[in-house]
């Protein structure tokens, strides 16, 4: 067995543990910290909206030998403003203009005809109005709000409405987060970069049911026993699907790595940067929401409740009579310390402590003297 699967199954039955929870003011500065540089980015730079969005001129040069600044100079000398000339793959050049008349457009074709050298007729134009682009942001918006309130009631219903609010905590984090990285990184918002935005709510809420789905299995009966504490078993069952968050996520940012670096990088291909870059960034954010934010919200609400308030006193109080304290002393009980300010027993670990304790109590039969065993 590789030594990933030996761990994780090892954090699977208890017998090692990670504090995540228990660490929980950790990741919130963490995420903090993003949420502030992403907001920053949004406002300093703002989105670099594509043209679907803006409105504009947009002309396609299919040619090897002419070069950005001549496409520049050869659209400037009609008067026109640009607003981004690059170069897609090896053999085009896009020039984005804003809006121009018909006869206008007919100008511009012909100064790029004659700065590269290129036919007239090979030169492709289209003017894209803004009323196209805020079709497309309506939609996108009615699309989101009926995503989260199917979600918000699904949650609900099959788990409880407080991790309905944790779960639309993670996606919220994971949308500032990832907007502000594109606002950074200052690719164009185009419909592609829309519709993978969405996507990557699909897949951060999947990661995110799943641990929630385990916490819930973990925490049946909770209240019917004072040994863990709510934080604990969550934290336990964290554990217990970490190495599965772990590769599924590697599985799902390799082809997504491939298509941002070798498609756009080498390729050139813009509408796949685009793409690829709000994929690689949301999968990646969404994995670390549902691990470090998701369920450490949760288990803020749900420490609150007066049912998990007095199991937290009663698991505190069974552990102080019993001389239950985890000091260290032992490897088992290090690696199984959950969350909760290191108060708890992993349930393997647990059982570990319990047969040690009972086999030290339990009285040995004397050993006889040679003289003894002669008499008897």
């Amino acid at each position: 067995m590789s030594r990933l699967g030996d761990l994780g199954g090892r954090l699977y039955r208890g017998e090692a543990s990670f504090d995540i929870v228990g660490r929980r003011k950790v990741w919130y500065g963490v995420s903090a910290a993003l949420i502030l540089v992403a907001i920053g980015g949004i406002l300093v730079r703002g989105l670099n909206l594509g043209i679907e969005f803006r409105g504009g001129g947009e002309f396609y040069v299919p040619s090897t030998s002419c070069t950005i600044q001549q496409a520049r100079d050869a659209i400037g000398s009609t008067g026109v403003q640009i607003a981004a000339v690059t170069e897609i793959g090896s053999d085009n050049i896009r020039a984005q203009t804003e809006a121009v008349p018909e006869g206008q457009s007919v100008k511009i074709v012909d100064a790029l005809s004659e700065a590269c050298g290129v036919p007239a007729d090979q030169i492709s134009s289209r003017n894209v109005g803004p009323t196209w682009g805020g079709e497309i942001t309506r939609s996108a918006t009615v699309a989101l709000v009926v995503f989260l309130a199917a979600l918000a009631v699904f949650l609900t219903i099959y788990f409880q409405w407080k991790m309905a609010v944790a779960a639309l905590i993670a996606l919220a984090h994971d949308i500032i987060i990832t907007t502000g990285i594109y606002a950074i990184v200052g690719f164009e918002v185009t419909p592609a970069t829309v519709i993978g935005l969405l996507t990557i709510l699909g897949y951060s809420l999947y990661d995110t049911v799943v641990v929630f789905d385990k916490v819930k299995e973990n925490t049946q009966g909770i209240t019917g026993q004072s040994r863990y504490t709510f934080s604990q078993l969550a934290n336990l069952a964290l554990n217990q699907t970490i190495i599965r968050s772990i590769n599924t996520s590697i599985v799902a940012l390799l082809p997504v790595a491939s298509i941002l670096f070798v498609g756009a990088g080498l390729l050139g291909a813009g509408t796949l940067k685009d793409l690829a870059l709000v994929l690689f960034v949301g999968t990646a954010v969404g994995t670390y929401s549902s691990i470090f934010v998701a369920t450490p919200a949760l288990c803020d609400m749900k420490e609150r409740e007066p049912a998990m308030k007095a199991l937290s006193q009663r698991v505190m109080k069974r552990r102080a009579s019993r001389g239950d304290a985890v000091t260290g002393d032992q490897p088992a009980e290090k690696a199984a310390v959950a969350a909760g300010g290191g108060g708890g027993l992993a349930p393997a670990a647990d059982r570990k402590h319990r047969q040690n304790r009972d086999a030290a109590g339990r009285a040995q039969p004397k050993r006889q003297s040679r003289s003894q065993r002669k008499k008897s």
